[in-house]
């Protein structure tokens, strides 16, 4: 049915999310199909690269159709154009 597809579809949708450090001037970047379980696992210390630097905030993201799409916006906000937008959100 229409309702299982697009079900299907949320499940599948790849969410870019943007989090920064209350303390600090770090940026996390990174990918995801469930925001609020990495969201979790970055606050609760279960990530490795991230666990010193806790707690985050959410302060952006984005949903993308498929891997490929949010895999090209993270790069870009990798680089130093991509940060220079992300410093003056």
């Amino acid at each position: 049915t229409n309702s299982c597809r697009q079900a299907e579809s949320l499940r599948q949708t790849l969410r870019l999310l943007i989090s920064k450090t209350y303390w600090t001037d770090m940026i996390y970047i990174g990918m995801t199909n469930d925001l609020r379980r990495r969201i979790s696992e970055h606050q609760n210390g279960y990530e490795r690269t991230t666990k010193p630097y806790r707690p985050f905030k959410l302060i952006y993201y984005e949903s993308f159709p498929d891997r490929k799409k949010a895999r090209n916006r993270e790069k870009y906000l990798k680089s130093a154009s991509g940060k220079r937008f992300l410093k003056s959100m």
